[in-house]
């Protein structure tokens, strides 16, 4: 089969492009521009077309497959339907790529692509996440039928994955503008996910969570079932080690009760596969994903971190991991650079936002990112967040050893000493990284 994506160089759909690629297809795709995923696609043997142009789709085509992203108003859409091509949503296509697997799917509004991934190097299976794991150094990897699986709520396009074993990580209400703001839609995607699954895996401690109607699952208490957490560095690299129920110590890469808590999932679901031991050793092979906690430069007085943070929540467990970080470098100095991503999100969020750096000792703020034809929403970044004295810069410039904030085109200050966090899920994980 003939297969075109539109938008092949997002996260999600560069790993069902190369799941199907590898799977036998002949595949191409497009994207509005050359990117370092559209590159290494390239390299894999999938022809990709930069800008996208209706010309870009042949008579021969079998299938084509767009990303949430593509409008009604793209033009290679607009001719795959005129050719009267089959053409699907990337969750309209999931059934056809992962209904013949056995899929554990993990969902959640956070610590989806971490848990994804400690599950992919534990079972050492196929993997589909919505990051790059650095165990194989992809967002892909094909093994076998059994398939890790980063199941995505904010579409409801999980309740199309296919799940052997659903994991849930939290519950915590996002993306609610799909949901037109049903908070009894919403939960009820969650049962529905759950029950779609013959094993379920869920974290029973998590609020949201506890009010889902869930049948016969298998339930974290991590407060309860994580035990002796012990956190050290090894090669400059965060570790954690804890205690898990009856079943031993493990130790996972990482910094944060919030990680011992995503493997802890992460085990409980592989023992649907695996004995306890090949699971303890196969932890080890996870190296953490890349724009999570990610140390993009170190030396012994400067620390350059990006993480792919973007909700107060995730921003809060982020700022814990670097108070441990501190703490065990004596760095002395955290300084959180935040790139806000789109303006629903920063708006329906704002208070949480503006109480989740309070573990900085100084906060850059960045123009807020966002998506084709989402509506604006004046936030007065000044103002909500005057008790931090924020910076405002329009850029930073990274190099080795320093990071220089950039307004109007010139230098107003630079950072070579303490640790530097970024976060965001715009162009910052770019900014940050020195060529």
């Amino acid at each position: 089969m003939k297969v075109h994506f539109i938008g092949i160089g997002g996260i999600g759909l560069s790993a069902l492009a190369r799941f199907l690629n590898f799977d036998g297809h002949e595949v191409s795709g497009s994207d509005m521009k050359s990117s370092p995923i559209t590159r290494a696609l390239e390299e894999e043997g999938i022809k990709v077309f930069c800008p996208q142009d209706a010309t870009n789709i042949k008579d021969d085509v079998d299938l084509v497959i767009y990303s949430a992203a593509v409008t009604d108003e793209n033009p290679e859409l607009i001719e795959a339907r005129l050719k009267q091509i089959r053409t699907l949503s990337r969750k309209e296509a999931l059934p056809i790529i992962l209904g013949d697997k056995k899929n554990y799917c993990v969902a959640g509004a956070h610590g989806k692509s971490t848990t994804t991934a400690m599950l992919a190097s534990i079972l050492n299976s196929t993997a589909l996440i919505g990051a790059i794991s650095k165990d194989f150094g992809s967002n892909f990897r094909y093994v076998n039928d059994l398939v890790a699986f980063e199941a995505d709520e904010s579409d409801a396009s999980f309740l199309l994955s296919s799940p052997y074993c659903a994991i849930v990580t939290n519950a915590e209400p996002e993306h609610m503008e799909y949901y037109h703001y049903d908070y009894d839609k919403f939960y009820e995607s969650y049962e529905k996910f759950l029950s779609l699954a013959k094993k379920r895996v869920v974290n029973g401690e998590d609020k949201d969570v506890q009010k889902l109607k869930i049948e016969d699952a298998t339930y974290l208490y991590p407060s309860k079932d994580i035990k002796n957490l012990c956190y050290t560095l090894k090669d400059n690299q965060p570790c954690t080690k804890f205690y898990l129920k009856d079943l031993g110590t493990f130790e996972v890469w990482g910094f944060g009760f919030h990680m011992a808590t995503n493997a802890s999932l992460a085990i409980l679901a592989a023992l649907n596969e695996l004995d306890v031991e090949t699971i303890r050793k196969n932890l080890l092979n996870y190296k953490g994903i890349k724009k999570r906690f990610d140390i993009v430069q170190s030396n012994e007085k400067f620390v350059v971190i990006d993480d792919y943070a973007h909700h107060p929540t995730e921003i809060e467990a982020t700022m814990k991991s670097i108070e441990l970080y501190d703490n065990l470098t004596n760095l002395n100095k955290r300084i959180v650079l935040w790139q806000p991503h789109k303006y629903s999100r920063t708006s329906d969020n704002l208070e949480g936002f503006k109480k989740c750096f309070r573990r900085c000792d100084e906060l850059v703020i960045l123009p807020l990112w966002t998506i084709p034809g989402e509506k604006k929403i004046d936030i007065d970044f000044e103002k909500e967040f005057a008790s931090y004295n924020p910076i405002f810069a329009d850029k930073i410039i990274a190099t080795n050893g320093k990071i220089e904030l950039i307004k109007d085109e010139k230098i107003i200050k630079s950072y070579d000493e303490g640790i530097f966090l970024g976060v965001g899920a715009g162009d910052i994980t770019y900014q940050l990284r020195y060529k």
